[in-house]
């Protein structure tokens, strides 16, 4: 459903944000050897959603990546959109250009439901939220 961008972006974010709730900074070594990913593939993700304002990073041997309490609020949406944009959220199930209420796809109108729901729950997530699952092993970012 995601782009491989996006999988280790939200992956990483909500790694980040577990390692800040606890006061730690971390290095793209870390985040890669903590949701198994390619570091130099994840140094440009974590630049991009930098830049975006998602997540913060200070440099210097006391620097790192890390999530602010503000940054905590925002939600697996942004993520989404800082990566992919948000045709998951507004584009056509069959990739059709000209999809619309006036000129519907054939799975248009369930498709649309799907979108709306993908959306809210992703809206919904804040980055912060996942912490507790996280620490008790009750989720995991890593397979």
């Amino acid at each position: 459903m995601f782009s491989k961008t996006c999988e280790y972006a939200i992956r990483a974010i909500l790694f980040i944000a577990q390692k800040s709730k606890q006061g730690v900074k971390v290095s793209i070594k870390d985040v890669a050897k903590g949701i198994d990913s390619p570091e130099f593939f994840l140094g440009k993700i974590l630049q991009e959603l930098s830049r975006k304002g998602i997540v913060k990073s200070l440099k210097g041997p006391t620097g790192g990546f890390y999530l602010d309490d503000e940054s905590m609020q925002y939600s697996l949406a942004d993520v989404v959109i800082a990566i992919d944009g948000d045709k998951i959220f507004n584009g056509c199930g069959l990739g059709l250009k000209q999809c619309s209420e006036k000129q519907p796809c054939p799975i248009h109108k369930e498709f649309k439901k799907i979108r709306s729901d993908i959306f809210k729950l992703l809206e919904n997530s804040k980055l912060g939220e996942f912490n507790d699952l996280l620490d008790k092993r009750l989720a995991v970012l890593k397979r």
